[in-house]
């Protein structure tokens, strides 16, 4: 364990692309860093590789290579941040895979299973390992890197979409349920050039580097975050805030689908759109629109 550390954060899948760069970034606003990649055999030590880098700038960095989909990763994770840095203060859950391009009637179960285990089920297992530790810390931080996916869809990649929605209702959920505490929870959306993103044959957009969306990563992850509860996208070094709104609505004398068809377009209409902080309030704020005077029978 290491005394001097004053600030230990968790990066995950952060061997290359969008993790290397918030690794990176992490550790030159001073924090002491685990740089987590799953090793392939045969494959380049890439977490080794960006802790290397990141000890060569005078940082500080350890490496694990726990797939975090593994049976007992999220532990082996807490831990091995716990035994070298004596703490955790923050975790940036970059680790995500996109699975196989197929449209719903060629979409294969199993490769859905492994998306939504990993995207999704993994991220919360180590969010409930971590949480007893993020809470002792003074400025506990979350950041979920999600996708614009997981807001809009995308076209052939159901299981990474559904997986990444659950992923932001999940982090809203939790920064609900923490709000009364030091801990802040936020969501992040990045644009980047990745291996990840990247068609053979194909050159990167320069303007998509990683590192221009590891500014807003290294800011959720820090002490000076002060929001909760929020979904960021980045890229470019352009960031803007996404959010679940809904519109002003229309009141039905009646229960005729007529109605409805004549009335779309008043119903649809976003003009006076807001958002709410969760869905008890979004449910309280229609109720309370209500206008039927007698449910009949």
């Amino acid at each position: 364990m290491d005394s001097s550390v004053e600030r230990a954060v968790i990066v995950t899948g952060a061997g290359k692309g969008l993790g290397a760069a918030f690794a990176r970034a992490l550790a030159s606003e001073g924090a002491a860093v685990l740089v987590n990649n799953r090793l392939r055999k045969g494959q380049p030590d890439s977490a080794g590789a960006v802790a290397d880098a990141i000890r060569a700038q005078g940082g500080r960095a350890i490496t694990n290579y726990q797939d975090i989909a593994a049976p007992g990763a999220a532990q082996a994770l807490v831990k091995a941040a716990l035994d070298a840095f004596g703490r955790i203060d923050a975790i940036v859950f970059n680790a995500g895979i996109i699975g196989p391009a197929a449209k719903l009637p060629d979409m294969d179960m199993a490769a859905l299973g492994e998306v939504l285990n990993t995207n999704f089920l993994a991220q919360v297992a180590l969010a409930q390992a971590a949480l007893p530790h993020l809470l002792q810390s003074p400025a506990g931080r979350m950041v979920f890197v999600s996708s614009s996916a997981g807001l809009h869809g995308v076209r052939g990649r159901i299981p990474y979409a559904a997986s990444k929605g659950a992923l932001n209702a999940m982090a809203l959920t939790l920064a609900d349920e923490l709000k009364r505490t030091p801990i802040r929870v936020n969501v992040l959306c990045p644009y980047a050039s990745t291996p990840m993103t990247s068609q053979d044959g194909v050159a990167g957009d320069p303007r998509l580097d990683p590192a221009y969306a590891a500014g807003m990563a290294a800011y959720l992850a820090s002490e000076a975050c002060s929001v909760n509860g929020q979904i960021f996208l980045a890229g470019g070094r352009r960031y803007r805030r996404a959010r679940m709104v809904e519109g002003r609505g229309a009141s039905a004398p009646d229960d005729s689908t007529a109605w409805v068809a004549e009335h779309l377009d008043q119903i649809a209409s976003m003009d006076g759109a807001r958002e709410f902080p969760g869905a008890e309030s979004a449910f309280a704020d229609l109720y309370a629109s209500i206008d039927i005077t007698s449910t009949g029978g």
